[in-house]
């Protein structure tokens, strides 16, 4: 086989390939027995409708949170270590107080502190009273990596809790140090995506302090290690030990049952192996006590601990509707957020303006593509209609290389390919010209086509090349729709070129070499 056929061949594989790929977009699903892809391009959210949300996360809180869990385990280790404190407190931003009784606990307390926490540097000491002061702040290095990983951890958990809610092929990308995008296509309800992502979720276990008084409490008395909390219901408040027993973080599972009492959905959620120990403990010292199940720190229900509860099983309770129910136990089951969130910039696009966008890119591209299918053939004659052809391949490929690296095709998107159906045959315009030239001195076909491409081929790459770049640069630093028309533009540009510079002119090459004509229709 020569070098021209085997050629040929390659195109012609390059052609199917193409096809297969872009076939499922233009024709919709494809059947069981086909063997090729059955993944079409995906269509953005301008096109498809949905929702466009820039979140920013509270990291600052996030740092707040640390330094509160690290005073809880401080004072446990305090009472472990008989180190005599009055209060132990979070001193914002970034630091935290310890008063001791006396001054004979400093050294103890410093290595207790700066061994365990080597992040924490001692800072500020004070002694008033005969009682020690001394304020530890936490390293800036620590700061940052705090704040870095709630971004990330936000990330993670909001992208679990839209899995199972069950958008299709949602995108949620970070912005910068805080910020995270996210686009939900085809969504139909909007508020109820904007409850799932944007509850922090936390879950406690804390038991009711019915050793004193809630209406003294009420009244301002409140007492030390307690404090007063709301029912999610009826806002009635409850006086709660600030300790807490046992959190989310050691949950395994949490599935929406109906009870057949009330014929209402609850939660019923299962823990971990440590969590499941924990539980049991709980239960078992407190048996005939109260246990407050808390979510974001409203009280759900308070059930009484009638006996020790193994097995690590428990319900939540709360009068819930079906989608109240299915949400709260996907939050539990994605797990909770490590800061809250704030919604910065919210976006709705409607199915109907989507179609209708859809609609109007493609009457954009069928009118342009017969313009200019007309015209190269008018000026042209039958180079024309082969420049024609490769018009209708290039498209093929753009759709083709966009099913193939599951691409999102957006409306910028559609603009960049009609770019392309201009720009697609310019290359040919320039290789026709040449082909003129070379006719007008005399050559033979086959020296004239030769001539022709080897002529422009510099041209050609020269205008191409400075825009692919562009295109890059607009792909590279732009967002969003920007990045949209460069992915279509690109891939346009390097699609034209295969298609102008090795499909066109293998044509026409086959043409000479097999019909033999004396004359190009050009």
């Amino acid at each position: 086989m020569d070098r021209f056929k085997l050629s040929g061949l390659l195109i012609l594989l390059v052609m199917i390939i193409a096809f297969l790929f872009a076939l499922p977009t233009f024709v919709g699903e494809m059947p069981g027995g086909w063997l090729g892809p059955k993944s079409k391009v995906k269509l953005g959210l301008d096109l498809q409708g949905g929702m466009h949300l820039i979140l920013k996360v509270d990291t600052i809180k996030a740092v707040e949170s640390r330094l509160n869990s690290i005073a809880s385990d401080l004072k446990g280790e305090m009472i472990r270590k008989r180190t005599h404190y009055n209060k132990i407190e979070p001193v914002p931003p970034n630091g935290i107080r310890v008063t001791l009784r006396g001054i004979e606990d400093q050294e103890k307390l410093s290595d207790l502190v700066l061994g365990d926490y080597p992040f924490l540097r001692e800072g500020q000491t004070s002694t008033i009273d005969g009682n020690f002061s001394a304020v530890y702040e936490m390293s800036t290095e620590e700061v940052l990596k705090i704040r870095d990983n709630a971004v990330a951890q936000a990330l993670e958990t909001i992208r679990n809790r839209i899995d199972q809610f069950g958008v299709s092929e949602p995108s949620i990308l970070p912005q910068g140090k805080e910020r995270i995008i996210i686009q939900l296509p085809g969504i139909n309800d909007p508020e109820r995506a904007k409850k799932l992502i944007g509850k922090t979720a936390v879950l406690e276990f804390k038991l009711v302090d019915e050793e004193h008084s809630l209406p003294d409490a009420l009244k301002g008395d409140v007492p030390g290690g307690s404090y007063i909390a709301y029912m999610r219901e009826g806002y009635k408040p409850i006086l709660l030990k600030e300790k807490t027993g046992l959190t989310g973080d050691r949950l395994e599972d949490a599935r929406v049952r109906i009870s057949s009492r009330m014929n209402q959905p609850y939660i019923a959620i299962s823990f971990d192996k440590e969590g499941a120990r924990l539980f049991e403990r709980i239960t078992s010292e407190n048996v005939g006590k109260r246990l407050a199940i808390m979510l974001d720190g409203k009280v759900y229900s308070a059930p009484v601990i009638r006996d020790s509860i193994a097995g690590g099983k428990a319900i939540i309770e709360g009068r819930f509707t079906d989608a109240e129910a299915s949400d709260l136990a996907t939050i539990l089951r994605a797990g909770s957020l490590p800061a809250p969130v704030e919604i910065l910039e919210e976006r709705t696009v409607g199915p109907s303006l989507g179609k209708d966008s859809i609609s109007k890119g493609f009457i954009s591209m069928v009118v342009g593509g017969i313009i200019v299918i007309i015209f190269m053939i008018f000026y042209y004659k039958l180079s024309g209609l082969l420049a024609d052809l490769a018009l209708v391949c290039n498209i093929v490929f753009i759709m083709g290389i966009l099913a193939l690296f599951n691409a999102v095709l957006t409306l910028p998107g559609i603009a960049g390919i009609v770019l392309t159906i201009g720009m697609a045959v310019d290359a040919n315009v320039i290789v026709y010209e040449r082909l003129k030239e070379e006719i007008r001195l005399g050559r033979t076909p086959k020296m004239a086509v030769e001539a022709g491409y080897n002529n422009a081929l510099s041209t050609i790459l020269d205008a191409n090349i400075t825009t692919l770049i562009a295109a890059l640069v607009l792909f590279q630093f732009g967002t969003g729709p920007i990045r949209g028309f460069a992915v279509t533009l690109s891939i346009g540009i390097i699609a034209s070129l295969f298609t102008v510079l090795v499909l066109c002119r293998w044509i026409m090459e086959w043409f000479i070499r097999t019909k033999k004509i004396e004359r190009i229709s050009i």
